[in-house]
């Protein structure tokens, strides 16, 4: 399963990306390029045909903005219906999507900055509105976190928005912010319109189980629950070259079924994750081949700092202790053919500059030291476990259904934390519930899945670990933070100089790690069975493809 900010939440796998040790390892991740989607001109991409996609999950809020919309399923869909104003290439560097954005300037002003949007003033919603200037009211309104009725995943860089302003005409939109934003590239896309966002009760239910309007190479076709699936259909509507698809059917199972389906024909791609048995299976299929690339996600572990066991930051700490991340990250990514190698960072991943690893806040694997922090917080070995006032210390590792390497993760918790005493119970449940019914309302101890990296490290995962305010915990799911931690994403966001802003995410990130509320494991890599066919898709790192160009090669 994934989550991806983007933050967006890729899983436990816990979002899926498909679509997007010793010296054999490191040579296996050198070799691994930013991406890999067979790039294909249009002109060598066939006219027609259906592109059979599968999700993980079966999202029901598709609004990606809402607390429970915010997930890599939800991602895959909207990019083909929906304006997204920029778009990251394959080395994450954000471009303007000329079918929605003309151009986009910045000018300092004396607090801040202003950013000046010229829209095409081609796009129209499926209602045929032009997209401008109200759609941009709306959606900073609704993301400022002025109103706490709009039940919003983050409100970093919209709660920075001062005014927006109309310019010359509806489609040049004038933005000022408070102060400077240095990742004002990561709003507005997805951009929703304005007649479906401008109140609490359209954000929140307009966009359960359905998909309202649209603006893309793509339509909605039908949304069946029974079957699970969502079909898109091309959109003669769309001003853009149109898309070389007839239609998308994404389709709804669980990860493990997913190997079967792609051998059978039934599924044109399939994310292998990290099923070395699912790589093997892809391998043997005639007409597939395994796209490969450095994948911007990252497995973790959280803690619900919230919940009465964990509640106390030195359980937390020799929780973490107890947990080997190494072997964890070993048996992961066994038979893989990528390197082992633990995370040290919350907001970057290895490949990525300006990454650096500060686990040594915390410390290695060290079960001595965790039973001595449990013994300070009152937890004693009373026969196999320990206790506290007839309490047995007792996690609940919490995993989706279908997902075997979540449940192999909490297995080997189990067995590393009984040497400490402290007592494991993995609990499996629908796929489909586990962030509304669980992890949302911290139903939960640990919880594995992988966040979504994006262009924007530190503004999309701020909503992850600013503090809660007035119970609403956006996504900072292990429900703790500081006021420190916040100052410092703060002072990070609002830094324009790249090397600058690298020490002040970096300095967050120590601050992080001594808060021990979410423990990184490693940077998934991605690998994606696709047909040896499929063009301008497969494994996108942190490229997000033109919907309208992905297809099936002509020869």
């Amino acid at each position: 399963m994934k989550r991806t900010l983007g933050l967006v939440l890729v899983g436990i796998a816990l979002m899926t990306s498909a679509g997007c040790g010793g010296s054999e390892e490191t040579s296996a991740v050198r070799s691994l390029p930013a991406s890999d989607v067979n790039p294909t001109p249009r002109g060598h991409v066939m006219n027609g045909g259906t592109l059979r996609w599968p999700l993980p999950e079966f999202p029901s809020q598709w609004n990606f903005n809402h607390v429970n919309g915010t997930k890599g399923a939800v991602a895959h869909v909207l990019q083909g219906v929906l304006p997204y104003l920029m778009r990251p290439d394959e080395k994450a560097v954000p471009q303007p999507v000329p079918e929605y954005l003309r151009a986009a300037t910045v000018k300092r002003t004396e607090h801040g900055q202003t950013v000046t949007y010229k829209l095409n003033p081609h796009a129209r919603w499926s209602d045929g509105r032009p997209v401008g200037y109200a759609d941009f009211v709306a959606q900073a309104h609704a993301l400022s976190g002025r109103d706490p009725h709009y039940e919003v995943s983050t409100v970093t860089g919209y709660r920075q928005i001062q005014r927006i302003e109309r310019g010359a005409d509806d489609q040049t939109v004038e933005v000022t912010f408070t102060q400077t934003y240095a990742d004002w590239r990561s709003l507005f896309s997805p951009l929703y319109p304005a007649s479906f966002y401008n109140t609490p009760r359209a954000f929140n239910a307009a966009w359960t189980d359905r998909l309202p309007a649209t603006a893309g190479p793509f339509k909605l076709q039908g949304i069946d629950r029974t079957a699970k699936t969502v079909t898109l259909a091309r959109d003669p509507a769309w001003w853009g070259a149109p898309a070389k698809l007839d239609r998308i059917v994404y389709r709804a199972m669980d990860t493990s079924a997913m190997p079967g389906a792609f051998a059978n024909n039934e599924i044109d791609l399939m994310d292998v994750g990290l099923d070395a048995g699912a790589l093997q299976r892809a391998r043997q299929v005639d007409d597939a081949i395994i796209r490969r690339a450095g994948g911007p996600d990252w497995r973790n572990f959280t803690f619900n700092a919230a919940g009465p066991t964990l509640s106390d930051a030195r359980v937390r700490r020799a929780v973490m202790l107890g947990i080997d991340r190494r072997a964890i990250t070993r048996s992961d990514l066994s038979g893989l053919g990528v390197p082992v190698r633990t995370l040290g960072n919350h907001f970057y991943v290895n490949t990525q500059s300006g990454y650096r690893d500060h686990s040594r806040q915390l410390g290695g694997y060290d079960p001595s030291r965790a039973g001595r922090l449990l013994d300070e917080a009152g937890w004693r070995t009373r026969g196999k476990y320990r206790a506290r006032a007839g309490k047995t210390l007792t996690l609940r590792f919490v995993v989706p259904a279908g997902v075997p390497i979540s449940k192999q993760e909490g297995e080997l918790t189990r067995a590393l934390l009984e040497r400490i005493g402290v007592r494991v119970d993995i609990q499996v449940v629908p796929a489909d519930d586990i962030f509304e019914q669980y992890v949302t309302p911290g139903n939960f101890d640990i919880v594995p899945f992988s966040w979504l990296g994006t262009s924007f490290p530190v503004s999309q995962m701020k909503a992850v670990f600013a503090r809660p305010h007035g119970g609403r915990v956006q996504q900072n799911y292990s429900r703790t933070g500081t006021v420190a931690i916040d100052r410092a994403m703060d002072r990070a966001i609002a830094e324009v100089d790249p090397a600058k802003a690298h020490v002040l995410v970096n300095k967050a990130d120590r601050l992080i790690w001594r808060q021990a509320s979410v423990l990184p494991l490693y940077q998934r890599p991605q690998l994606v069975a696709v047909r040896a066919d499929l063009a301008n898709l497969g494994a996108c790192g942190f490229l997000e493809p033109a919907y309208q160009d992905i297809g099936f090669a002509t020869g």
